[in-house]
């Protein structure tokens, strides 16, 4: 019997989520690296698929930092321009 290191997590439900709640370009990446862990691991390439799991994770994360990112940006712009319409007394 073969001893096989243990199967790295796919983190395809981070990539899932990422994609569709987050920034969709690099959610893909990381749902292709994703989908990728378990027919690496199941051919053998245990190095590959480790390498996999971590750029996935690493995709994910991005695609979470890129959303916050613009959510942040979205709300300074905005919340400026509504505290400069208010201090102007432009408000309706």
């Amino acid at each position: 019997m073969e001893n096989k290191p243990q199967r790295p997590n796919s983190y395809l439900a981070l990539a899932i989520i990422s994609t569709i709640l987050c920034c969709l370009p690099t959610g893909i990446v990381s749902i292709i690296y994703a989908t990728k862990v378990n027919s690496l691991y199941e051919d053998g390439n245990y190095n590959e698929a480790t390498k996999a799991s971590k750029n996935a994770k690493t995709w994910g994360l991005v695609s979470i930092g890129i959303a916050v990112l613009g959510w942040i940006l979205y709300i300074l712009i905005f919340g400026v321009a509504m505290f400069g319409a208010l201090a102007s007394g432009n408000a309706y």
